[in-house]
């Protein structure tokens, strides 16, 4: 990994979400009876949303409740066994306001912050967990547009109009999202871009990129850009068939000489690396760690629906008396609730801007991770062969989690970072 000028240690890197605006560079089947998950997922309309509410500050977790009971928990069936895009999910979070969570008051957004955006990722991944990538995505690149986009572009995101995301990875530097390839060459007052980009989650679906590439001519790692989705030149490569998160529609995306004006660029040329570190990172890693977790609150939901609900013929007991499953249950509920426990612990600290921040959102990302694979293992485990059916429902999630440790950051360059920064060496070095 190359040295970077102006590594600083962990404790020195400050962390700005959403609370900073900066610079422009132009001012520019059906479960066991009783089980949660299906009790709380079955509205008197399925399908439908209930009444025109929309969110507000003091309201939001009840319209999100609203939303994931009517139309994510609906969808999330054929959005996983058919692998598409999760849109009646994403235009209810829309009309309902939500998508603009992030965005600031003063756009039309809500200002939820990051806290809002655990919450409302962590929510959604108990019903779908592809919708609940879409939605992370969304908030991470929507926290670059309200640092560095013009008022015209921020008003859109904050009403849902603008649906956003990152083109980060590329296939030639893997989960090394921070160090791009792909070039940005000045031609008068444009910019030519050329990439191969890897993942690019919603690729086909979002609005705009917000797009990372080499800097044009400043030192630095990488520049940001604005990249609209329907830009000639820009192709996505097929779409996503993936293992889990089925319908995060997460595909390659090349840029083959993409022309944008020099305005696209999100903060300044050779800027982006510090953007992505002090913005996207505690955004993502965040929103990451509370889809790990919903995942895991489903699965220990369903896990014991399944133990208290089959019961052997000539017992007339319960799977959930056998110590052995009490055991594993207790478990996966720990694993659960020390993830959760760290999440709001890092979002205390990045909001009070605590010297312990950076080092609590790079464990928060590894520790959620880790332990959804654990917990979902212990779920098959519990629930046996009738784990491997889809109607337990456990299966789903099983898959879904497994996405975490090797999305980049993956789980060991986290381990490795945090390792780093116990011993007191630069994070980049």
């Amino acid at each position: 990994m190359p040295h970077l000028e102006g590594a600083k240690e962990i404790h020195e890197i400050p962390l700005n979400p959403q609370d900073t605006r900066r610079d422009r560079v132009a001012e520019k089947s059906s479960l066991p009876r009783g089980d949660p998950i299906t009790a709380s997922s079955r509205p008197a309309c399925v399908g439908h949303l209930r009444g025109t509410m929309k969110a507000t500050q003091e309201n939001y977790r009840e319209v999100l409740e609203q939303v994931c009971r009517s139309i994510v928990a609906t969808e999330s069936t054929v959005v996983d066994q058919s692998g598409i895009f999760p849109k009646k999910s994403i235009d209810a979070l829309r009309g309902a306001g939500l998508l603009g969570a992030v965005s600031a008051p003063e756009v039309g957004g809500l200002g939820l912050g990051l806290s809002g955006a655990v919450t409302i990722v962590e929510r959604l991944a108990r019903d779908c967990g592809s919708t609940a990538m879409v939605a992370t995505m969304h908030f991470s690149g929507t926290a670059v547009l309200e640092a560095f986009a013009t008022g015209a572009v921020r008003r859109a995101v904050a009403t849902g109009e603008h649906l956003s995301t990152l083109a980060f990875s590329e296939a030639g530097t893997r989960s090394h999202f921070w160090a791009p390839s792909g070039t940005a060459t000045r031609e008068d007052n444009s910019v030519v871009l050329d990439a191969n980009k890897s993942f690019v989650t919603s690729a086909a679906q979002a609005t705009a990129y917000v797009w990372s590439s080499r800097p044009v001519e400043a030192e630095g790692i990488s520049t940001l850009w604005l990249v609209p989705s329907n830009m000639e030149g820009l192709a996505v490569k097929g779409p996503f068939d993936g293992l889990g998160l089925r319908g995060n529609d997460s595909s390659p995306v090349v840029a083959d000489k993409v022309r944008v004006p020099l305005s696209a660029m999100l903060g300044t040329d050779g800027g982006g690396f510090n953007a992505m570190l002090q913005i996207v990172l505690p955004t993502f890693c965040m929103c990451s760690a509370a889809g790990s977790v919903g995942l895991m609150q489903a699965a220990v939901e369903r896990t014991v629906a399944h133990a208290n609900g089959t019961i052997y013929d000539h017992t007339r007991s319960s799977l959930a008396e056998l110590p052995t499953i009490r055991n594993y249950i207790a478990r996966m509920k720990i694993l659960t609730d020390s993830a959760h426990t760290l999440l709001l612990d890092t979002v205390a600290a990045v909001e009070s801007q605590r010297s312990d921040a950076v080092l609590r959102v790079l464990e928060s990302k590894a520790a959620a991770g880790e332990a959804a694979t654990q917990v979902l293992d212990l779920a098959m485990r519990v629930c046996g062969g009738a784990a491997f059916r889809k109607e337990v429902g456990v299966e789903r999630y099983f898959r879904d989690a497994r996405a975490a440790g090797v999305m980049g950051p993956t789980t060991d360059i986290l381990y490795d970072f945090i390792g780093k920064a116990v011993c007191g060496m630069e994070l980049f070095s």
